[in-house]
């Protein structure tokens, strides 16, 4: 994805208990020319160790940078989908950091749930390679091209 030339790339945060999962977004992120780059963790518990540079991510430099963009699958397991954006969401750290909610399950009261618990929004992960090549790519316009994020603090 190209980024305005004002702005500095930024890591997305991939949260996926689902090893086929993974590939496939890393793949379908890469046919929709999001360049940024990428960081994957399996679970809640993870994305949290992740964002507050514990246990496995601790003391690696540069092995953990901080995600401008958290792509969160909903059903992941441990500390599950909710839990880790409410957490964020309380914490003056974390909050500028956009997270989004994928599912392969339609939303419905759910997706207005997971906005009070600290995502930005929900999507719904289309089940096909070329259906999420589309979803991440306008996805990626939106959230990497026309919403201006605000900058980490240092």
């Amino acid at each position: 994805m190209k980024q305005s030339e004002n702005s500095i790339p930024i890591t997305i945060l991939i949260c996926d208990d689902d090893e086929g999962d993974r590939m496939v977004t890393r793949q379908a992120l890469h046919q929709a020319r999001v360049s940024n780059a990428l960081r994957f963790v399996e679970d809640g518990e993870q994305l949290l160790d992740y964002l507050y540079q514990r246990r496995a991510f601790s003391g690696e430099t540069g092995s953990a940078p901080r995600p401008g963009l958290i792509l969160l699958d909903l059903h992941s397991a441990k500390t599950g989908g909710h839990e880790s954006p409410k957490v964020e969401s309380v914490d003056a750290t974390l909050v500028e950091i956009p997270v989004i909610f994928l599912s392969t399950s339609p939303f419905n009261d759910e997706a207005v749930r997971d906005c009070q618990l600290g995502a930005n929004t929900s999507m719904t992960k289309p089940v096909t390679l070329p259906g999420l090549v589309t979803a991440l790519n306008v996805l990626g316009r939106h959230w990497l091209e026309i919403v201006e994020l605000l900058p980490t603090p240092a």
